[in-house]
């Protein structure tokens, strides 16, 4: 049955499995878990083909766009795993002011292409991730708070689904599995092979200002910052990052670590940027700032530039997420004790104010959901095999540091092999019921692998 997939088909024990295996994820630490049988496609048409031969052989199906999952979702023990890599075709309709895109197109890419028709999407902040697994997770990418979720930009998706029948769902037809696919994540019971998503205006002008501190000055920044912050438009992306100082920070060495707090702005006009960053540029603690730069005009080839600094190819990562109803000032000097301790320079926590944007209406009907007022995302991330234990402990170390504040958690970044909860605590009780529901109804032989536990 394997000579109908027009695709490369790779069994375990086979030459070329172990290269093959290996590059079915982009973090360098590789989970020990072995697929039976990895399909890579070569189109759409594999999809139903592939399904029909892993019934055949009772495998279980997990899924790739890109192999971005920082947990390894796509690498399961046994059955199968449809890379889905090779299906980056995308369609810009610039009149309709819509597109279609294809599971393994790359955030960037999709950016780029839109911008000589003056369109953009809030595609993810890092800009090799593939858009497959992003949309199915929701997605929290530039711009949100203003445009929400990416999911809430998806129109319609083009299915696979575990009969290897293929279906369309939109609000209109197959709702249920078209709110299952806006925020289910590596749980969601079909194959995504297109996406049609609605587009936006094009910000022309894009500004930023940042300003850094001695991470010992937690508290009293961000007090000041999130009440700055408050005076900020929907348009202006907010966060902070408790992480080692980059060289553009101070050349002291050791490099010290600092906490930064960034603004970036998308306008319509230069003046327009920089009027919406200006809550932030007089800081009462400025005198104390080891970096601060403001109002400084960027592109979007800026910020992904930027972004691949602090999340760099061949690296070892685990990650993890919080979402809170308790204050930075509570969350954020409890995680500065943490990277304060990190045993790699290169580990970080970012805190995003608002990723998904204050209107929660732009949340409503999909299964990705808001689950509190603030969020946080630990990365441990270092190049040593030898440093594995220390660095996956202190991610584990520093999340039990704010696990009494956790009110949930994102499915697209969670630390799922940290517990056999974190899956069920990424939705809310009536979404998650809603979930398994489905899941049910969609695949009553469990062709599809669920979420990962431990």
């Amino acid at each position: 049955m394997s000579a109908a997939i027009e695709g490369e088909v790779v069994r375990r024990g086979e030459a070329g499995y172990a290269g093959t295996w290996s590059a079915m994820l982009w973090n360098e630490l590789k989970p020990q878990r072995f697929p039976d049988l990895i399909v890579r496609a070569a189109s759409e048409r594999d999809i139903p083909a592939a399904i029909r031969l892993a019934r055949s052989e009772d495998l279980r199906i997990a899924l790739r766009s890109h192999g971005h999952s920082w947990c390894g979702s796509p690498l399961r023990d046994g059955g199968m795993l449809i890379d889905l890599s090779a299906l980056t075709a995308h369609e810009i309709d610039p009149i309709t002011r819509t597109a279609t895109l294809q599971p393994a197109l790359c955030g960037r890419e999709f950016v780029a292409a839109l911008a000589p028709h003056g369109l953009t999407f809030p595609a993810g902040h890092c800009g090799p991730v593939a858009l497959g697994g992003y949309l199915l997770s929701g997605g929290l990418g530039w711009n949100s708070g203003a445009l929400g979720p990416a999911a809430a930009s998806v129109r319609a998706v083009e299915v696979v689904t575990a009969d290897g029948a293929a279906r369309t769902c939109s609000k209109e037809e197959d709702p249920d599995l078209f709110w299952a696919a806006r925020g289910a994540g590596p749980g969601f019971f079909a194959v995504a092979t297109r996406f049609h998503v609605t587009l936006h205006d094009l910000p022309t002008a894009v500004a930023e200002t940042t300003y850094a501190f001695p991470l010992g000055d937690v508290e009293p920044v961000t007090r000041w910052a999130t009440a700055a912050a408050k005076r900020l438009p929907a348009n202006v992306e907010a966060s902070f990052m408790l992480a080692t100082a980059s060289p553009d920070i101070t050349a002291a060495t050791p490099r010290p670590k600092v906490i930064s707090f960034t603004g970036t702005a998308f306008a319509r006009s230069p003046d327009e940027a920089v009027r919406c960053l200006e809550p932030l540029r007089s800081c009462s603690l400025s005198e104390h700032a080891l970096f601060r730069r403001t109002d400084v005009h960027k592109s979007f080839e800026d910020l992904y530039s930027a972004s691949s600094g602090f999340w760099p190819r061949g690296h070892r990562n685990v990650v993890d997420t919080l979402w809170s109803d308790t204050g930075y000032e509570t969350l954020l000097p409890a995680l500065a004790a943490s990277v304060a301790d990190a045993p790699s320079e290169q580990s970080l926590v970012l805190a995003p104010l608002w990723p998904a944007s204050q209107d929660r209406t732009l949340s409503h009907d999909m299964a990705f959901s808001v689950l509190g007022e603030t969020y946080v995302a630990p990365f441990a991330i270092w190049d040593d095999p030898a440093a594995d234990t220390a660095n996956t402990r202190w991610l584990r170390d520093t999340m039990r540091a704010v696990e009494p504040y956790r009110t949930g958690h994102y499915i697209a970044e969670a630390d799922l092999t940290a517990d056999p909860s974190r899956a069920r605590r990424s939705y809310t009780p009536q979404d998650w019921a809603r979930l398994r529901s489905l899941k049910t109804a969609y695949d009553p032989d469990n062709v599809f692998h669920t979420y990962l536990t431990p």
